[in-house]
Parts: C-alpha cells; sequence; structure tokens
C-alpha cells in the first residue's frame, strides 16, 4: 500500500483488467490489454530500458516525475538550441564514428550514455564522461534533459555547431528501426541520409526554442 492507503499503479491496473471485457484483435496496451491505436503513448521501464505501448489512462499513471516508480511516461516535447556548439575535436572526443547519434540519462546505471545508428540497429557508445561533460558545461541549456524518456538528438554537419534537439526517447528508436533497414556500407549511404533529413525536418517543425540557461 502506498502512503494514504491509496493502491499502487499496478494494483489498479490489475483490478481495471480484470473488470474488462474481451477487445477485437488489434494492438493491445502492454499492461491492461486494452486495445489501443496505431498512434500511442509508451512508458519506459527504467530496469530493462524497453519501451511499453500504453493506452492513455495507462501512460497518465506514470507522468509524475517525482515518484518512485518502476516505470516512467515518455513526454512528448521537442525542443531545439540556437546556440549548440559542438566542433570536430569535440565530435571525435566522443568516439562516434557515424554522423549522427542520441544520448540519455541512464538513471539506474546514473550516467549518460550513447547510441548510434548501424546495420544491426541501435548500437552503444562507450562515451568518455569527461567529454560529454565539456559539451555540457559549453552548452547549459542541455542540462533539461529528462533522465530515461527524453533524449538529445545530435547530428554532426558541414557547419561549426553541428545539431542538436531533444526530442521522446521513442522517438530516436523508431529513426533507428527505420535506418537499419536503409543503412549500405559504413556511413549508411544515401537513402539513410535522405531518411535523416526528412526525420530531421520533422523534428524542426515540432520542436521550440529551448530556455537560456546562465553558465
Amino acid at each position: 500500500m502506498m502512503p494514504g492507503g491509496s493502491r499502487p499503479p499496478l494494483a489498479a491496473l490489475r483490478r481495471v483488467t480484470r473488470s474488462r471485457p474481451r477487445q477485437a484483435p488489434g494492438e493491445r496496451c502492454e499492461m491492461c490489454a486494452g486495445q489501443i491505436a496505431d498512434q500511442h503513448s509508451h512508458v519506459v521501464n527504467l530496469e530493462s530500458r524497453a519501451l511499453m505501448c500504453t493506452c492513455r489512462a495507462c501512460y497518465l499513471l506514470f507522468t509524475d516525475e517525482v515518484a518512485d516508480l518502476h516505470y516512467r511516461a515518455v513526454p512528448e516535447r521537442y525542443l531545439s538550441f540556437a546556440e549548440f556548439t559542438l566542433d570536430s575535436r569535440a565530435w571525435d572526443e566522443l568516439q562516434i564514428p557515424v554522423v549522427l547519434a542520441f544520448l540519455f540519462r541512464n538513471s539506474v546505471q546514473d550516467r549518460t550514455i550513447a547510441f548510434y545508428p548501424s546495420p544491426a540497429g541501435a548500437t552503444e557508445s562507450e562515451l568518455p564522461l569527461l567529454a560529454w561533460e565539456q559539451i555540457v558545461q559549453a552548452n547549459p541549456e542541455l542540462s533539461v534533459l529528462r533522465p530515461d524518456v527524453e533524449a538529445l538528438l545530435v547530428r554532426r554537419t558541414d557547419g561549426p555547431n553541428g545539431s542538436c534537439h531533444l526530442v521522446p526517447i521513442d522517438a530516436c528508436y523508431e529513426l533507428v528501426g527505420r535506418l537499419r533497414m536503409l543503412w549500405r556500407g559504413f556511413d549508411g549511404g544515401q537513402q539513410a541520409h535522405q531518411a535523416m533529413d526528412e526525420f530531421f525536418a520533422m523534428v524542426r517543425r515540432r520542436s521550440r526554442p529551448a530556455a537560456a540557461v546562465s553558465p
């Protein structure tokens, strides 16, 4: 029992599930087994890092950012960082072999993890912590990143600064899954780069500017 005598979220879900009638075949919420639409919300299992498809009601049970929960709802915000700086030297220090990566804070391991696309899907990079800490110090607005459920999507460009957006973690896995089907050669090939361009165009449309933060 939780403080005040209220039932924990999963107990409430089980009670709802027992009283719910059978649904027609289709995609189901992975918590209450209710039918869900193709466009639906996700929560993250903090221990396994797995994404779970949920109905809106189950999703809302895990939106509290302060409560000590085993799951976290994936937010829906997109932010852009107009003043973001990442020169070639800083990128090389991150030891990411391709032009795209997403980084997120793992609260269980208490560290920042980097992933980049490859023919095998999302490949984890042993991110040098000092190199990333120096980037955050140069770009303090990145501190708004929420652990486990949001990622910083970083793309190296021909310009001096590169590109960085804050996106929901499920959007990153969606992009990596798409690139896995298109990837050719070492750098992905023309189709993969076109898919990146289309994805970043979508991210720019959805993003609002991040608030400035003083160093």
